[in-house]
C-alpha cells in the first residue's frame, strides 16, 4: 500500500494515455496497467489491496466472542431492527422505503478464448489463450460486454449465475472506439429466468454506483459500490479514441471488464471497462456511460453492424491568446478555435481550409479552449457533440474567414490514420519476394516488434509517421520490409529491418497491394526497391522469383502472399 500513498510535497503527475489499462484479455499485464480480464492460464495479481484467501485453510476470528443480540425483559432476544433506508447495503439501495435491487441474474460471466495474429509472422497465429470477464443481459436476447473482452475470438461463452452450465454465444458485433461487443446465445434455456437490465439517465457527480461483475479472488460474483468522481472526455484506451467517460471510486478488478454499473435505482448507467494504475493514484476506475452504450446499440440496430463514431476531420488549436485571436480578426465577443490541418481523404476538406476559426458545431458555440457547455456548472470538450451523431449524419458548422462568417453542411464519416490504430480483427497483410517480408504498419505492428514500451522504442521516423501523417488517398499504407528471410540470393540485406518502402523501378508505393502488383507483372531485368534513408534494394527478376518458391518451403510459409492481396 505504500507504494500507492501520495509522496509528501510532491505534485501528482498527470495521467497519461499510457498509464490508463483497458481491464485487457490479455496477459500477462503491463506492470504499471490493472488488466481486467481474469486469465485462466496465469493469474497476476497486481493491486497492492487484494485480499487473497486461501480456500484450503478457514478464517481465523479475530478472538472476540460473537455479538449476542440484546435479550428483552422477558428473556428472549428482540427481534431484529427494520433496516434502516440510510445504511448502505452493496448491491441493493432504498427509494422510498422500498428496497431496491440491481439485476444480479442478469449479470454473466464471459469465458473466450483468444486466438491473436503474430503480426512479426503474419502467416500465422499466436499460441491460444483464454480468459474470463463479465457481460450482462440487455433487452432482444442480448448480452453486452467489452470489446477487449472478446478481442481475437475463436469461442465464446457465458455462464449464468448459480448455474453450472456454459453456453456457446455468437458474437453479433464489435465496437472497437467504444470497446463494447454484443453478444447472443441460440440456446432458449439460457433465457429462462433471466430479466434484462434496464438503462438509467447520465448520473451527476457524487451519485452512487455499484459495479457488478466476476473479478480475480474468486468464482461468485462481487458487488464494489462507489460515487461518480468525474464526468469527461476520456481516453479509451483499447479504442485509441476519446469519447465520453465516468471516473468512479468503486473498485475495477481484472475480470470486472464488461460488467454493468448500477445506480441506486438499480438502472444500469455504464460497463466497466479501464482502470488507472498510478503510483499518485488508488482505486481509480473508468466506465462506458449510457450514452455511449446506446449510440452503440441504436448503431448496430439501424444499419444491422456496427459502423463506428465518426469524427470531424481536422487538427485545432486553441484561440486563448488575445493577440491570436486580434491576428485572426475575431471580434472580442467571438469565439472559436483554430483549424490547424485537415485531413485529405476527409469530406470536409471541400469546403474548410487551414486557419478557418471554427466557431460552432450544429448551434453550439465552441470556446477558445474547444468546449462546450456540457450540464449546469460543466463543460466539455466538443469532440462530444461529433461523437452523438452516426456515421453518414449531416452536421452545420459556422467558421470566420477573413473576418467573414461562413456556414457549411457537412456530411460526417469515419477517418483512419496512415498508421491505423487497431485492424479490427482481421489478420495483417503480407507479401514475399525473395525473402523480402513486406507488410503495412499498425499500431498493434509495432507492439508486436517493440512491446508495450513501442512509443519509446520504435524507429523515430515510424513514430513520427504515427501521430503526424495524414493519409493523401483513402487506400494509402505505409508499407515496410518488415525482416528478411536469409537466403543465397539476398546475400548483404540481412540487416534490413521495419525499414519504409519508397518505391519500386521507380514508381511510388501506394500501398502493399500495389506493391505485390508491380513485382508480381515486372517483366524488367531487376527489382529494384527505394527504401527509406535512401538505402536501395537490387535483385534479379528471374532468379528472386525462382527463389520464392524454395524460401517459402524452407519457412513452411504456405502462400508468397495474405488472401485479401489475392483478390
Amino acid at each position: 500500500m505504500g507504494d500507492n500513498k501520495r509522496k509528501r510535497g510532491r505534485k501528482p503527475k498527470t495521467p497519461t494515455p499510457e498509464t490508463l489499462a483497458t481491464t485487457s484479455a490479455s496477459p500477462p499485464p503491463p506492470p504499471t496497467t490493472t488488466s481486467a480480464a481474469d486469465d485462466e492460464d496465469d493469474v497476476v495479481f497486481c493491486v497492492s489491496n487484494v485480499e487473497i484467501i486461501d480456500p484450503k485453510s478457514p478464517r481465523r476470528g479475530r478472538g472476540r466472542p460473537k455479538k449476542l443480540p440484546k435479550l428483552s425483559e422477558n428473556g428472549t432476544h428482540d427481534p431484529p431492527a427494520a433496516p434502516d433506508p440510510t445504511d448502505s447495503d452493496p448491491g441493493t439501495a432504498w427509494e422510498g422505503g422500498a428496497r431496491v435491487v440491481p439485476s444480479m441474474d442478469a449479470v454473466v460471466k464471459v469465458f473466450c478464448t483468444h486466438t491473436e495474429p503474430n503480426f512479426s509472422l503474419p502467416w500465422q497465429r499466436k499460441r491460444q489463450f483464454s480468459s474470463s470477464s463479465s457481460g450482462f443481459v440487455i433487452g432482444g436476447r442480448r448480452v453486452l460486454t467489452n470489446a477487449h473482452s472478446v478481442e481475437h475470438y475463436t469461442q465464446v461463452k457465458l455462464k449464468k449465475r448459480g448455474s453450472d452450465t456454459k453456453y456457446l454465444a455468437t458474437v453479433l458485433a464489435i465496437g472497437t472506439e467504444c470497446d463494447i461487443a454484443m453478444l447472443t446465445v441460440d440456446d432458449d434455456e439460457f433465457w429462462e429466468g433471466v430479466s434484462p437490465v434496464e438503462f438509467g439517465e447520465l448520473p451527476a457527480l457524487q451519485d452512487a454506483v455499484t459495479v457488478v461483475g466476476y473479478p480475480i479472488g474468486g468464482d461468485t460474483i462481487s458487488v464494489t459500490s462507489g460515487v461518480v468522481s468525474r464526468i469527461e472526455i476520456l481516453s479509451y484506451v483499447h479504442g485509441s479514441t476519446e469519447l465520453l467517460g465516468l471516473q468512479i471510486d468503486a473498485a475495477i478488478n481484472s475480470g470486472n471488464s464488461g460488467g454493468p454499473a448500477f445506480n441506486d435505482k438499480g438502472t444500469c448507467v455504464g460497463i466497466a471497462f479501464q482502470s488507472l494504475k498510478h503510483e499518485d493514484a488508488e482505486n481509480i476506475g473508468y466506465v462506458i456511460p449510457t450514452p455511449v452504450i446506446m449510440h452503440f446499440i441504436k448503431d448496430y440496430e439501424k444499419n444491422g453492424a456496427y459502423t463506428g463514431f465518426p469524427i470531424l476531420g481536422i487538427e485545432w488549436q486553441k484561440m486563448e491568446n488575445p493577440d491570436l485571436r486580434t491576428s485572426m480578426g475575431m471580434k472580442p465577443d467571438q469565439k472559436g478555435v483554430r483549424i490547424r490541418r485537415i485531413d485529405p481523404t476527409a469530406l470536409e476538406s471541400q469546403v474548410l481550409k487551414p486557419s478557418d476559426i471554427l466557431l460552432s458545431f450544429d448551434g453550439v458555440n465552441i470556446a477558445n479552449d474547444g468546449t462546450v457547455p456540457f450540464r449546469h456548472g460543466e463543460r466539455i470538450g466538443f469532440s462530444y457533440l461529433i461523437s452523438q451523431k452516426y456515421t453518414g449524419d449531416n452536421s452545420k458548422v459556422k467558421v470566420l474567414r477573413n473576418s467573414e462568417i461562413l456556414s457549411f453542411d457537412i456530411k460526417l464519416a469515419s477517418h483512419k490514420r496512415l498508421i491505423p490504430s487497431h485492424i479490427k480483427g482481421r489478420p495483417p497483410s503480407y507479401y514475399i519476394v525473395a525473402g523480402f517480408v513486406f507488410t503495412a504498419v499498425s499500431v498493434p505492428y509495432l507492439r508486436s516488434e517493440y512491446g508495450k514500451d513501442y512509443e519509446f522504442e520504435a524507429p523515430v521516423k515510424l513514430l513520427d509517421k504515427m501521430l503526424h501523417s495524414l493519409r493523401q488517398s483513402p487506400d494509402e499504407q505505409l508499407v515496410v520490409v518488415s525482416q528478411v528471410l536469409v537466403a543465397d540470393i539476398n546475400i548483404g540485406y540481412e540487416d534490413i529491418v521495419n525499414t519504409q518502402v519508397l518505391a519500386f523501378n521507380g514508381k511510388p508505393v501506394k500501398n502493399l497491394k500495389s506493391l505485390a502488383s508491380m513485382v508480381e507483372n515486372c517483366d524488367d531485368e531487376f527489382l529494384k526497391f527505394d527504401l527509406e534513408y535512401q538505402q536501395v534494394a537490387v535483385l534479379q527478376t528471374k532468379t528472386a522469383k525462382a527463389a520464392t518458391l524454395d524460401i517459402l518451403a524452407t519457412h513452411c510459409i504456405p502462400s508468397a502472399m495474405s488472401d485479401d492481396l489475392k483478390t
